[in-house]
């Protein structure tokens, strides 16, 4: 009869079919209640442990799947029945998620993914710098940003095309700084509340949420009122959205639940409400 003896955790691969060196693990804990298998830990630093399915041709990275089966008792890895290897990996917060392709997303993919699936697209993210993205979104927003006040709309339209372009380019450059500023103040609240996400991915995301949650109340108020009715709805709808997908992001990167991770996100939203909404809804 195979019994089932508890073992040390490891995180390293070996390949081939069934042969090298296999490092046994422990038994998995209890999984988390959003699906994830190891249990749901948000203290820094904690690991949990996967079950990574390896073919034995490997034609480029290896697939990642949760644990089909358990070790046999003489400590060889599990076959998962075709063919494949079961092999153990472990995941620390603030890394790329095992069971998510690491892989870096383009431009295109990566803004359409933070409002199709966005769980998936900041887990798939959470290792990797947005920068370029975040600072061409932003820098956009403010300078079409100068065109949805109607005051300073109508100074930047009569005024000599030299003064028209400093607005605008000012208000470009001072969006992308501020929006570094409001993303750098939700990632220190989420490490003070036990997140362990990196400070780029965080910073570069809160600008791009902040930014084009916002532009469809940026594209009407280029033509209409910033007192109209509608225009004023749709502010205060697309900040209530932009709240929630802060809180989904910070969630996700920094591996906190839902309560700690909209504190964290808390601050920039008001100043986002303070700084950008108001002057325009109030």
């Amino acid at each position: 009869m195979c019994g089932y003896r508890p073992y040390v955790r490891s995180n390293r691969f070996s390949f081939g079919r069934g042969g090298g060196r296999q490092m046994p693990v422990a038994p998995p804990p209890t999984p988390e209640p959003d699906g994830y298998p190891g249990g749901y830990d948000d203290q820094p630093g904690h690991t949990r442990a996967f079950g990574v399915q390896v073919p034995d041709e490997l034609p480029g990275e290896p697939s990642y799947a949760p644990y089909p089966s358990y070790p046999s008792s003489n400590g060889a890895a599990a076959d998962t029945g075709a063919g494949d290897t079961m092999h153990v990996t472990t995941y620390r917060a603030g890394t790329a998620h095992p069971q998510v392709s690491a892989a870096r997303l383009a431009w295109r993919p990566l803004l359409a993914g933070v409002f199709q699936h966005p769980h998936r697209t900041f887990a798939q993210m959470r290792g990797h710098q947005v920068w370029a993205v975040a600072a061409i979104v932003s820098a956009v927003y403010g300078a079409l940003a100068v065109f949805g006040f109607g005051a300073t709309r109508d100074s930047v339209l009569n005024s000599t095309f030299s003064l028209a372009l400093t607005y605008v380019l000012s208000s470009a450059v001072g969006m992308v700084i501020a929006g570094v500023m409001f993303g750098g103040v939700t990632h220190v609240l989420g490490r003070r509340l036990g997140g362990d996400g990196a400070w780029a991915p965080t910073i570069g995301f809160a600008m791009i949420i902040s930014c084009v949650t916002d532009a469809p109340r940026l594209l009407f108020s280029l033509f209409l009122p910033s007192d109209n009715g509608f225009v004023q709805l749709l502010g205060w709808a697309t900040w209530l959205y932009c709240a929630w997908l802060l809180t989904a992001m910070v969630r996700q990167l920094h591996d906190l639940p839902w309560g700690k991770a909209a504190g964290a996100a808390s601050i920039q939203l008001i100043l986002l409400l303070v700084v950008i909404k108001l002057p325009i809804l109030g």
